[in-house]
């Protein structure tokens, strides 16, 4: 009964007798009733069209024969049923599986070979026990399971164009050797660490790569080797420079919020990917090379055991004391500034309990402040009189609120405020109208106000990914600036994955449709 109880919570009709016209002649009930038994069930060459609600929902609903006054042999009890595990299913004319196909979670082996599918539903995803697919797969979502690595059979699905790997815990890359037709490549939220030439190399078809939320150091000057790539997300991630030679790409798209970036400029990237592409090809053209920022970063910064790097400040305008583990901010690192001009401050890493005090003597001048991975419980209210401030990074911290004075703060454009414990959007960002974007995934939150959200004219980006919102009111769509909306990951049952997949414009469109007259 536990694992009949699991299924009703995640579909309300779980438990119910299924309508016995679900099944009509296609599915005669005695495969229905030994598959019960065996735990397999074979609907090859059935002419099916779609797959009957009395399949899916074969361990789920009370069989028919339950409602006769029939008595049981101990061979025949019902409730003692086999869960299904193999599902043959080909040969037929099926256009599309439903999400129903969770109400399965036994599965191991789904044989849908020979039908007209050209994706399968996000719900595959959740089956934790399949062992095996069809090569001639096109999309696949793998997104919110516990990988490591990829099995070597789905690598070498020739046919694969679009591959969801979202929220798993991979380290690496996978290689694809025998994908040439990808692309489409999300691994976003994993633990990746390294980009070779080996994991890129056979990418040459790939259009859309997404690395956002891993814990990438750098970009090799491989990454030319992707002349086809248009979109790639390297956001929230942990790299301080890029190679010069990413301006020879032609990218659409590029994101870098979130990553503490040193060598270029805070206000080239807020002018969007083609300054910041011109940029680095300038870059090119001025060392006669394509070496990489951190080489020359490397050869100037002081020995480690200067507790501050004085190159930063005087060349990057840098003040940064990151990555050291320690509960507060030595006054030394202040008084190193001296008469210097300072435009960022890097304290990300450490263990800090508040924002250090002294930050307000560079009230005057800083515009950029990233302090996540820390121990931050609240803003200070000295915090807020950074007026300067364009760009702050708290993500991984202890906030669950925000100061009302944070409305001083006129000129913040990006805020990352990511796996937090916000359980509401704070209050105080609906009144900071300069924001272009508002990235606050892994939280809590279970409401957004669609109409103070729309007083937000400048607002472009919104990631509300693995919050907890049960409802995405219809009146979000007419926040007609947004081109980035990310809902991914919330428990809410409308829009469904298919719209969500199709982008901004879809989903701002289907809620507008969805508006009360």
């Amino acid at each position: 009964m536990s694992r009949l109880k699991g299924v009703a919570r995640q579909n309300p009709r779980a438990g119910f007798k299924a309508d016995a016209r679900d099944c009509g002649t296609s599915v005669p009930q005695g495969l229905l009733k030994a598959a019960r038994k065996s735990g397999q069930l074979n609907l090859s060459g059935r002419n099916l069209r779609e797959v009957p609600q009395c399949v899916w929902r074969i361990n789920v609903d009370i069989p028919e024969e339950a409602n006769q006054n029939f008595t049981f042999g101990a061979t025949e009890r019902w409730w003692k049923q086999t869960d299904l595990t193999k599902l043959i299913i080909s040969n037929n004319k099926l256009q599309s599986l439903t999400d129903d196909l969770r109400l399965l979670p036994a599965l191991t082996v789904p044989d849908i070979h020979d039908n007209q599918l050209t994706s399968l539903p996000p719900a595959v995803g959740e089956l934790e026990n399949l062992q095996k697919l069809m090569s001639g797969l096109k999309h696949l979502d793998c997104s919110s399971n516990l990988l490591e690595a990829i099995p070597p059979e789905l690598a070498g699905m020739e046919s694969l164009e679009l591959l969801y790997l979202w929220r798993n815990k991979l380290r690496f890359l996978p290689e694809f050797p025998s994908c040439r037709l990808l692309k489409e490549l999300h691994v976003g939220e994993n633990q990746i660490e390294v980009l070779q030439a080996e994991h890129l190399k056979h990418l040459n078809s790939i259009l859309v790569l997404d690395l956002r939320d891993n814990k990438l150091k750098s970009v090799p000057d491989e990454i030319t080797l992707l002349q086809s790539l248009e979109r790639l997300d390297l956001s929230n991630n942990d790299i301080s420079s890029l190679p010069y030679s990413l301006g020879n790409l032609h990218l659409k798209f590029l994101a870098l919020e979130g990553n503490p970036l040193r060598t270029i400029r805070r206000e080239i990237i807020n002018k969007g990917t083609q300054e910041v592409l011109k940029y680095l090809r300038s870059k090119i053209k001025d060392d006669g090379s394509s070496q990489s920022d951190s080489v020359t970063e490397t050869a100037m910064t002081l020995p480690s055991e200067s507790p501050v790097n004085i190159h930063a400040i005087l060349t990057l305008k840098t003040l940064d004391y990151s990555d050291k583990q320690t509960t507060l901010i030595p006054d030394e690192v202040f008084d190193a500034v001296k008469s210097n001009i300072i435009t960022t401050v890097n304290f990300s890493k450490n263990q800090l309990c508040d924002i250090p005090k002294r930050i307000i003597e560079l009230k005057e001048m800083v515009s950029d402040v990233n302090l996540s991975f820390n121990k931050i419980s609240f803003v200070s209210l000295e915090f807020c009189m950074l007026q300067k401030l364009t760009f702050l990074d708290l993500r991984n911290n202890f906030l669950n609120s925000l100061p009302e004075e944070m409305e001083s703060l006129i000129r913040l454009q990006t805020i990352n405020l990511s796996f937090n414990r916000f359980k509401v959007l704070p209050e105080v960002l609906y009144r900071i109208l300069t924001l272009e974007t508002v990235l606050i995934s892994n939280n809590q939150i279970g409401f957004v106000d669609p109409q103070k959200m729309k007083t937000m004219e400048n607002l472009t980006t919104l990631d509300l990914q693995n919050n907890d919102l049960l409802h995405i009111p219809p009146e979000l769509g007419n926040c007609v600036n947004l081109r980035t909306l990310l809902l991914d990951g919330n428990p809410f049952r409308v829009p469904r994955a298919a719209i969500l997949m199709k982008g901004i414009a879809a989903i701002l469109e289907y809620l507008r449709d969805r508006i009360p007259i």
